[in-house]
């Protein structure tokens, strides 16, 4: 565009500053791109005009304006500008619903799947639109069709997946898919199958989705297969079918949602997760991951069959104290209290030898000089008198040190 050419100032969005491709106007009587406010309100979560301030609603009326984009492709080609494309009408509801009813039909689902992913890839309206319409429970319910026709030959099921992953963020603030048992079982067999990592992925979120809004009675119905199955993913070494970490987190959240309830924490003991934790943690020691492995292993720990796997394995005492100190206060607070439970319940004397010798001894010390939360002090103040005659003569530690700390 020739620089010279004054563009008229009402053919200018507001947010982008640009012309004008898909001129809407807003209910607050404001004109802007169809693109830039609808990145501003369902991708930024902003509900107020940007430029009277006035409130939104929470899905705002978003009118075409005709005539200015009218006015606009007369004004480029009198200017000799190439004329702007025109847009793309936005998706509606009832265009969602019908595909959601195609769903029902065999020889159309994989097709219909493979249009609505192509949608939902565009943009946020669309991903709004799609979930308001219904598609995350028609997605729910077309895995567990899957689940149940699992000895037949299965198309569309890696779509769904893909579509309920990219829907996850426009899910958030509606609530729970299905009370339906039935699904948790459908991407558990996934996850248990012999699926590429990619799938596996998507029914990963899927999962922690599921587990996040599920109501406590389901949470305490969950079967030993159920955790050995999540269990057996996280610490699934082969790379041709490990999950990415980002999936892995997923499933270190579904653990951390469903340990508080006793018999859920004795199925994972059983399964051997506190050994895959500890592997987990050896292998990506990533901030997200670190605070969630504590934080379930704190939970498995209060189990004294949880404390006897950790002392197990070879480096559980080990990888608990290097994380002191190194990630997060949160981490700080679940690792000292990892350490309180084992001081307390399982402080055999090649327990308390292993804590001088990995320098946990040495970690709780420097905590005590930080500026920690009095009730996580507290907690190794009593750390350290229980173990003080125990540690006091050992050349790991300063005794002086050692001393200040327990007074």
């Amino acid at each position: 565009m020739d620089d010279n050419i004054e563009i008229p100032e009402y053919f200018i969005c507001p947010i982008s500053l640009q012309i004008m491709k898909d001129p809407i106007t807003a209910i607050s009587g404001i004109t802007y791109d169809r693109e830039s406010i609808e990145n501003w309100l369902f991708k930024r979560h902003n509900t107020i005009c940007p430029v009277t301030k006035q409130p939104l609603p929470r899905d705002p009326e978003l009118t075409p304006n005709h005539t200015l984009s009218r006015l606009i492709q007369a004004w480029c080609t009198s200017n000799g500008i190439d004329r702007i494309a025109t847009p793309k009408p936005p998706l509606s509801k009832l265009y969602v619903m019908n595909l959601i009813r195609d769903l029902s039909v065999q020889d159309l689902q994989l097709k219909t799947l493979q249009k609505l992913e192509s949608l939902a890839m565009e943009n946020d309206r669309n991903r709004v639109c799609m979930v308001e319409a219904g598609l995350g429970e028609a997605l729910t319910s077309f895995i567990i069709s899957c689940y149940r026709r699992r000895s037949e030959m299965i198309n569309g099921l890696e779509e769904a997946l893909s579509i309920l992953y990219i829907l996850r963020r426009s899910l958030v603030s509606m609530g729970p898919l299905t009370e339906d048992d039935e699904i948790i079982e459908s991407l558990i067999w996934i996850l248990a199958g012999d699926y590429n990592p990619s799938v596996k992925s998507h029914a990963a979120h899927a999962l922690k989705s599921v587990i996040q809004k599920a109501n406590p009675g389901l949470l305490q119905r969950l079967k030993p297969e159920f955790f050995k199955t999540i269990t057996s993913n996280i610490r699934d070494k082969n790379t041709k079918t490990l999950i990415p970490q980002q999936a892995s987190n997923a499933l270190l959240h579904v653990l951390l949602q469903t340990c508080p309830w006793g018999r859920n924490r004795v199925a994972m003991i059983e399964s051997g997760s506190v050994f895959s934790l500890v592997e987990v943690e050896l292998r990506s020691p990533e901030k997200k991951t670190t605070e969630l492995v504590l934080g379930i292993l704190y939970h498995l720990c209060s189990c004294s069959d949880g404390r006897a796997q950790l002392l197990n394995h070879a480096a559980g005492i080990a990888v608990i104290a290097r994380r002191i100190l190194v990630i997060s206060t949160t981490s700080d607070d679940r690792a000292v209290m990892i350490v309180w439970l084992l001081c307390k319940y399982s402080a055999t004397n090649g327990v308390l030898q292993e804590m001088l010798r990995v320098g946990t001894v040495a970690k709780l010390c420097m905590v005590m000089q930080s500026n920690c939360a009095w009730r996580l002090k507290e907690k190794i103040r009593e750390i350290l008198k229980r173990h003080y005659d125990v540690w006091k003569d050992s050349p790991c530690v300063e005794v002086a040190f050692l001393t200040g700390c327990v007074r």
